[in-house]
């Protein structure tokens, strides 16, 4: 796999888990917060920044 297959693979996760978090309308959930932060570690490692990629 390459560097950019790995970062569009990360982008596609984050993606995801954000669309899942506006889909619970403003409920908590710690573990989904959770696996966002690991992401958003992850991204920041290989270098993207995330605040354009995050849904409001």
């Amino acid at each position: 796999m390459t560097d950019k297959e790995l970062v569009t693979i990360t982008i596609d996760s984050y993606m995801a888990l954000q669309r899942i978090k506006k889909a619970n309308a403003g409920i908590s959930n710690d573990e989904l917060e959770y696996q966002i932060k690991g992401i958003e570690a992850k991204l920041s490692a290989l270098g993207v920044n995330v605040k354009d990629l995050t849904l409001e």
